[in-house]
């Protein structure tokens, strides 16, 4: 059964910053205690069902998710065609950075932890965008993510950061560990690998995997909800 008030519709709304509009997929569990940004990976968008399925299982543990398009559809066709803007982690890295901003602006919002989620490239944007707003962005989690394209944003990490990698996905599990290493010491952070997994978590089961350490870590680091341990028996 479903937590009550976990069955959130999410509302669509389009976010200014510097003069273009993003369009974002907001839901907020009624209780919701924590916030999650996602950055979605290389030709990815907020429709993907990779995260959304990741976003539906946050909304259960009462944490509220913000789905959005850090690229505008004119940005999105020349990607399309060319794979150059969702390299662009600087350009990714900075949108992240503005959409936070906004989201501090929301009454409805800005009492909220706030954490990132980032697949695949997203995962260096969300890393940048959290070296940059230390003091705001409590928690972020990368799936599958290609952190060493945040390059020397890692040693300024504050927020700790749990990276999850498909134990079939080789290269960029060594692109994770590569990527560790330039952490600061005192960074919180923890590698889980999931077992025949590979990048993108189809196999049965590995993307349900993914959500609920997501959940746990934003749990832990954005509310004060218990993560998700299973009881013992009585």
């Amino acid at each position: 059964m479903r937590p009550a008030g976990s069955e959130v519709e999410p509302v669509s709304v389009k976010v200014p910053i510097n003069g273009i509009k993003l369009t974002a997929d907001i839901a907020l569990p009624v209780h919701a205690k924590g916030l999650v940004v996602f950055a979605h990976g290389s030709g990815s968008s907020r429709r993907s069902p990779r995260n959304r399925h990741v976003a539906d299982m946050l909304n259960e543990g009462a944490i509220g998710t913000v789905l959005i398009d850090l690229l505008t559809e004119q940005e999105e066709a020349v990607d399309l065609r060319t794979a150059e803007l969702r390299f662009d982690i600087p350009l990714l890295g900075q949108r992240l950075v503005a959409v936070t901003d906004w989201i501090l602006r929301q009454n409805h919002l800005n009492k909220l932890g706030l954490g990132y989620f980032g697949a695949s490239t997203g995962a260096a944007a969300a890393l940048v965008a959290a070296a940059e707003r230390p003091a705001v962005v409590h928690a972020v989690v990368s799936r599958g993510g290609r952190p060493d394209l945040a390059g020397t944003a890692l040693a300024k990490v504050l927020a700790p950061t749990l990276f999850i990698v498909g134990g079939e996905d080789l290269a960029v599990l060594g692109l994770n560990y590569s990527a560790i290493e330039k952490l600061r010491s005192t960074t919180e952070h923890r590698l889980e690998i999931i077992d025949r997994a590979t990048h993108l978590f189809e196999e049965p089961g590995t993307l349900d995997r993914v959500a609920v350490l997501a959940r746990s870590w934003f749990q832990i680091h954005l509310t004060s909800v218990p993560p998700d341990i299973p009881a013992k028996a009585g």
